[in-house]
């Protein structure tokens, strides 16, 4: 576990580990951006050499998640937060229902916030059994006439996570993408809309993505404010105003790392091998570390464990602290312990926290 720089093992679950190469870049043009005397932060929203960058950031997530025609890109502040009022504002009205996956804390958000808003219904809950399961298809009951059914795909504080999207017909899908998006490939068509802050997967904070299907925006609730219409960034490519150009410029360098590690398939992979180093010391048959989300519903993005008591569960975190290790403890509704392990943190961070878990298991046993 010897550390060769100053960088910790940065396991936070956002924000989060960004790629060292997107840092030394943004550090190399901070001052000078593309011979324009300028740091990107200081840049008109409105000047050319901007718009190359912000062109370019939707290019590249459109490439990589292979978005179909007929979509739209869309750059937004307020985080999953602001998006959990935005959605039933644009696409509840009255006399229809929206329904609502409940696996975990995020999603008994969203749906706090749209109960006041509109009218809706759970839809399925994994709340029974603390939120250890994703519900099956076969339990979904929504009518053919809802508004939309909302699902959130990864539950960074259970450590749970959909691994097979549902089919919902003429029912538009909608999901908070914003803890696993990009970590695999997946089937954009399947969505009516997708949001994601951008501070876990694809970025730093300060900027959140949507991913629009036309047809639903050409439905969207006209009588809603100007900042609260996803039309309003639609119509401007997200220019109505001033973006956080900043945090989409990172974004631009984040999705250019991804397409240099070979794109989402690559990323797929070599999540599935960091994440595996963890849980296979959670399965170990002596039982040491608990995971809390059943096997078949992991997360590969958040991988939450538990030691047999809390003073054990204290000392772990201490002894990573010392080691050099960021962002262990679990979230302090749950407790525990919490390894995020998003598309930025390399394989070796992931390999020197199984190390420690194999050490302090064998000291502590």
């Amino acid at each position: 576990m010897e550390k060769n720089s100053k960088r910790v093992y940065n396991f936070n679950a956002g924000p989060a580990a960004l790629p060292l190469t997107a840092l030394q870049k943004a550090q190399e043009e901070l001052l000078d951006f593309n011979g324009t005397g300028m740091s990107v932060m200081e840049l008109s929203h409105r000047s050319k050499d901007y718009e190359a960058v912000h062109n370019r950031a939707i290019e590249l997530l459109k490439e990589l998640l292979a978005i179909p025609a007929g979509y739209e890109v869309l750059f937004l502040q307020g985080g999953a937060s602001l998006q959990f009022a935005m959605v039933p504002l644009n696409f509840l009205p009255t006399g229809k229902k929206a329904g609502y996956v409940m696996t975990g804390v995020w999603s008994e958000k969203a749906y706090a916030e749209a109960e006041q808003l509109g009218e809706i219904f759970v839809a399925a809950s994994a709340k029974e059994g603390n939120y250890r399961r994703i519900p099956a298809v076969e339990e979904l009951k929504y009518n053919a006439d809802a508004a939309y059914l909302h699902i959130t795909s990864n539950n960074t504080i259970y450590g749970t996570a959909w691994q097979d999207f549902p089919d919902t017909g003429t029912v538009p899908l909608i999901a908070d993408m914003s803890s696993d998006i990009l970590s695999k490939p997946f089937d954009v068509s399947k969505f009516a809309l997708i949001y994601a802050g951008a501070q876990k997967n694809l970025g730093p904070s300060g900027v959140t993505v949507v991913i629009i299907r036309r047809d639903l925006l050409e439905q969207a609730n006209k009588k809603v404010p100007t900042m609260l219409r996803y039309g309003t960034y639609a119509k401007d490519n997200s220019l109505y105003n001033t973006p956080p150009t900043f945090s989409i410029y990172m974004i631009k360098l984040m999705l250019e790392w991804v397409k240099e590690q070979g794109g989402a398939a690559a990323i797929y992979k070599q999540n599935q091998q960091k994440a595996a180093l963890i849980y296979d010391v959670i399965d170990d048959i002596n039982g040491f570390y608990i995971g809390h989300a059943q096997p078949d519903a992991r997360s590969l993005m958040n991988i939450t464990f538990r030691l047999a008591n809390e003073d054990l569960e204290k000392k772990f975190l201490d002894t990573a602290k010392k080691l050099g290790f960021v962002g262990l403890a679990g979230h302090r509704s749950a407790g525990g312990c919490r390894a995020s392990v998003y598309n930025a943190v390399p394989y070796e961070s992931c390999q020197a926290l199984r190390e420690l878990m194999l050490a302090f298991q064998k000291e502590n046993a």
